[in-house]
């Protein structure tokens, strides 16, 4: 566990809140949100580029990464519970200005998103070969399959704990921190992939490879500002609580994230498993489609990233009026960038599919898939920042509801029963339809969690009137 022992620096705390509480807040959220955007984009360029390197080794290859991909999507998940569980506290309790309960809330975070990722690991090892088919796998995928996946379970803990920590940085404001990590990250994995696999003639076990290192380096790289004190919130061996109550709260509020990335991992297992009644082609076609459509999603990602600090600080301080500006100036943006986006992707479709893997069959398979979720993303920057918005506000149960109606309960039976009625078409309209579906019941948290809030304006200011 990594210590610092130097004294806080006060004025760059300081410098910090007023930041958060000063600073025009479309101004802010796009300070923010720019690292997060570019961070996110180049580790999602990483995995277009890496699905296009290993497609030259063929369609069993390009099927392997989507499977494993599934399995990443997992490990994702546990880092992003503990890291915006441990975040969305953080941010409150910074706008409360109470930096020593912040400090044992990352501390307990870091090291339990460590401590169960090697736990993990070595279960997922004992049962790798049911676990790859499981997945979705084929018997001409697997061989590829587990040759990567070997590579991620090494170094699992590295990998959750990074997904941890840049969380925590994005919630204290220091998304630039975040950005370097990852960047860095996904930079050498690039050039890992043309080293291991092409010059070395490593195949998938160079992708493998190249991810494994790439992520030790990342997971190094976050822990910096931490070691330099440029973080409010300080690790410590000392500042873990693994107490019900602490560590408890941690991951009732990350429950929201485990359920979104979660289930995100199981539609993604099903999906493969319902593809694969097609072939190859049919795994490798949906695996690029998502890999596309989440390079272009994640963009409105990074911008509600960028709002989810604003979000908690706020909160804590009692701004509201910042945080409903923020709310609405992060779905406005989100929403012009998924149609500019979403408008090049739609007319592009088989020229960038073409690009990951030129086989006329994947490309059949993946050109209508990719349309009709262009067409569909714009349901989703309203449906993500209200999600957003109630786990930052501590909504656990509102925050879990949504993510679990986005991305399972609507859209798994939806494919099951599309699959069997309408065949490949059906699996190329079940994830769009679940989009337009979810948008309804994010328009009616968002409503019912803002007049809420001015209820407690109102019953605020009166009482203060009173005293």
């Amino acid at each position: 566990m990594i210590m610092y022992s130097g004294s806080p620096n006060k004025k760059r705390y300081k410098d910090q809140y007023d930041k958060m509480m000063n600073m025009p807040v479309p101004k802010l959220i796009v300070s923010l949100s720019v690292p997060t955007v570019i961070s996110m984009m180049v580790s999602n360029l990483y995995n277009v580029v890496d699905t296009a390197f290993v497609g030259k080794l063929g369609t069993s290859a390009s099927g392997a990464v989507g499977i494993v991909f599934g399995f990443m999507s997992i490990l994702q998940a546990l880092g992003f519970t503990f890291g915006q569980g441990s975040g969305s506290i953080i941010s409150r309790r910074l706008g409360d200005r109470d930096t020593s309960n912040a400090s044992v809330v990352a501390s307990t975070a870091f090291a339990s998103a460590f401590s169960l990722a090697i736990a993990a690991a070595v279960i997922c090892y004992v049962f790798l070969d049911p676990i790859i088919m499981g997945l979705g796998s084929t018997d001409t995928i697997a061989p590829y399959a587990k040759i990567y996946i070997t590579y991620i379970l090494i170094t699992a803990p590295f990998m959750v704990s990074s997904f941890t920590i840049n969380n925590i940085l994005r919630y204290e404001g220091k998304a630039f921190y975040g950005m370097i990590g990852l960047l860095s990250g996904a930079l050498l994995n690039i050039l890992g992939d043309m080293l291991f696999m092409f010059v070395l003639h490593m195949g998938i076990a160079g992708a493998g490879l190249s991810t494994a290192i790439s992520q030790v380096i990342s997971f190094c790289i976050l822990l910096i500002p931490f070691f330099r004190g440029q973080t409010q919130c300080r690790f410590s061996i000392r500042n873990v609580r693994l107490a019900p109550g602490i560590l408890g709260d941690i991951v009732a509020t990350g429950l929201p994230s485990l359920l979104r990335q979660g289930l995100g991992s199981i539609t993604t297992i099903i999906l493969n498993t319902e593809a694969s009644a097609y072939g190859d082609a049919g795994v490798a076609g949906m695996s690029i489609v998502s890999r596309l459509f989440f390079f272009i999603f994640s963009i409105c990602i990074g911008v509600g990233q960028g709002f989810q600090p604003v979000c908690g600080f706020s909160y804590g301080a009692k701004r509201y009026d910042r945080l409903k500006e923020g709310f609405k100036f992060s779905v406005f943006l989100g929403e012009a960038l998924m149609l500019i986006l979403g408008a090049v992707l739609f007319i592009k479709a088989p020229f960038f599919i073409t690009l990951l893997r030129d086989d006329p069959e994947v490309v059949n398979v993946a050109d209508r898939a990719l349309k009709l979720q262009c067409i569909a993303v714009l349901f989703l920057p309203l449906c993500m920042n209200t999600e957003m918005l109630m786990q930052c506000t501590g909504q656990k149960i509102s925050a879990s509801l949504l993510s679990a109606l986005r991305n399972g309960v609507i859209f798994i039976p939806l494919l099951l029963i599309l699959s069997r009625t309408r065949g490949l078409a059906g699996i190329q309209e079940a994830q769009p339809l679940s989009y337009v579906i979810a948008f309804t019941p994010g328009v009616m948290f968002a409503l019912h969690f803002f007049k809420k809030l001015e209820r407690t304006k109102t019953d605020t200011a009166v009482q203060r009137t009173g005293d």
